[in-house]
């Protein structure tokens, strides 16, 4: 089945030398939000295939860094980016950042992860929401407080009421489902900005 919108998306991402349609829809997110600035530190949760780390490094430029962790091989062709770092390893073995090499959270972190999809609904929906409860249960390791935050969501009544249950950890928390996602998707993003570490 083709679509028009993954047409031209598919086309303008290959013609700009991105890895992956998906940059489109960060690069709206970003714009809409200020997610991203110069000099931060990104995590990128799930990078696979890398469109999403091209350009949060030139976002952060080379004061910056944006490291990517994937249980993927790693995506040898985002190697010769020089402010990027990129890890084989499920992210929720993290436990410590020092396996990140970095010794302090990240300014943003962000993450297009979505699991391997059966083509039922109600299955991939409750693999995403287990996905997404997981990174919200390690932000406070991943994410420095007044951090911003972006992370894919498969749309469903329990994920709206996950969702709302987290808005309190951040100063702002927005939805959106950017111009490039295909409309018969039922993906969109939330995005949450000034994390508020939960005091110990």
């Amino acid at each position: 089945m083709s679509f028009k919108v993954q047409d031209y998306y598919f086309k303008k991402a290959k013609k700009e030398n991105f890895l992956a349609r998906s940059i489109y829809k960060l690069e709206e997110i970003d714009l809409k939000y200020g997610i991203i600035k110069k000099g931060e530190n990104v995590l990128d949760l799930g990078y696979h295939p890398g469109s999403w780390m091209q350009y949060t490094s030139k976002k952060v430029g080379e004061e910056g860094s944006v490291v990517g962790i994937d249980i993927r091989p790693l995506n040898k062709k985002l190697l010769p980016i020089k402010n990027i770092r990129i890890f084989e390893m499920d992210i929720f073995d993290v436990d410590d950042l020092s396996m990140l090499g970095v010794d302090k959270p990240f300014d943003t972190v962000v993450s297009d992860m979505a699991p391997n999809t059966t083509g039922v609904r109600s299955v991939d929906q409750a693999r995403s929401l287990n996905l997404i409860e997981q990174v919200f249960y390690h932000l406070p390791v991943f994410l420095k407080d007044g951090g911003n935050f972006v992370i894919k969501v498969f749309d469903g009544h329990e994920a709206q009421v996950f969702l709302k249950s987290q808005k309190h950890r951040f100063k702002e928390f927005h939805f959106l489902k950017p111009k490039s996602t295909r409309s018969v998707s039922k993906e969109f993003f939330a995005i949450g900005k000034g994390f508020i570490k939960d005091e110990e």
